[in-house]
């Protein structure tokens, strides 16, 4: 696949990925008007549907402090804590260009082994997009983002972060280990921290929790789960909990 191709089934799939390369510019919407359409709707698979999220990402109690838990919470169009907006986006090469991923990530991710790369010289078609997901209440940019407080590990909790610091607040959007989710709009987000290239990383809900349980579940990196197709490293069919897709347009 072309990196172009690439990018825009990442686009087709997520949303997130809006202004990578040949995509340009997508507008976007979120939970309250004010934030308009600037900010996205993230949401779990195991939940909902892109006609129906019925839960999206959500700061645990509006919390705009370093550490705050993100959790799902029920849609709503008057929920800042619901509110998110991609602080930056780009491909897994910029993101190494820039100093915020490793060179083993952007080896994996980024194309920077070609020969691996579906026979291409140039490594472009291993370039996976990456964003940040940054907080913005009502709109307004919190300079915090969604990430973990340490290098991804199993079961490290998900909370808002400094954005532009580390790895520890960029996604890649996983365009290769889910193909029979791809074309049906959910894909696997990695943590740029990650380090564990078979069975990376990647953004998760809890096994067996629900978002109206008290406490409120947290969100967590978890090893990547599924069924394989057989091939390579590539899982197959990603498990439902590790499946995200997201929204545009006010939260009705």
């Amino acid at each position: 696949m072309s990196i172009k191709s690439k990018v825009l089934a990442a686009a087709a799939t997520l949303t997130l990925v809006g202004g990578v390369s040949a995509v340009g510019a997508l507008s976007a919407g979120a939970a309250t008007p004010s934030c308009g359409p600037n900010c996205i709707d993230g949401f779990s698979r195991e939940f909902g549907t892109h006609s129906h999220p019925n839960f999206v990402l959500d700061v645990w109690r509006q919390g705009q402090k370093v550490g705050q838990p993100i959790i799902l919470f029920r849609t709503s169009n008057t929920d800042p804590a619901e509110d998110f907006t991609v602080a930056f986006q780009g491909l897994v090469s910029d993101f190494f260009a820039a100093g915020l991923v490793s060179s083993a990530v952007n080896l994996h991710y980024g194309g920077g082994a070609p020969s691996q790369c579906f026979g291409d010289p140039t490594g472009a078609s291993c370039d996976d997009p990456a964003l940040e997901i940054e907080y913005a209440p009502f709109g307004v940019d919190s300079g915090l983002c969604m990430g973990t407080a340490t290098t991804a590990l199993r079961g490290e909790g998900v909370t808002l972060q400094p954005c532009g610091v580390s790895a520890k607040t960029v996604w890649i959007v996983d365009t290769a280990d889910s193909p029979a989710t791809l074309s049906s709009d959910y894909v696997p987000l990695i943590n740029g921290s990650d380090t564990n290239f078979s069975h990376p990383f990647v953004l998760t809900y809890p096994k067996n929790g629900f978002p109206t349980d008290r406490p409120r579940p947290q969100l967590t990196v978890n090893n990547l789960t599924g069924f394989s197709n057989g091939f390579g490293p590539i899982v197959g069919t990603v498990n439902d909990n590790q499946l995200w897709g997201a929204d545009f347009g006010e939260l009705r």
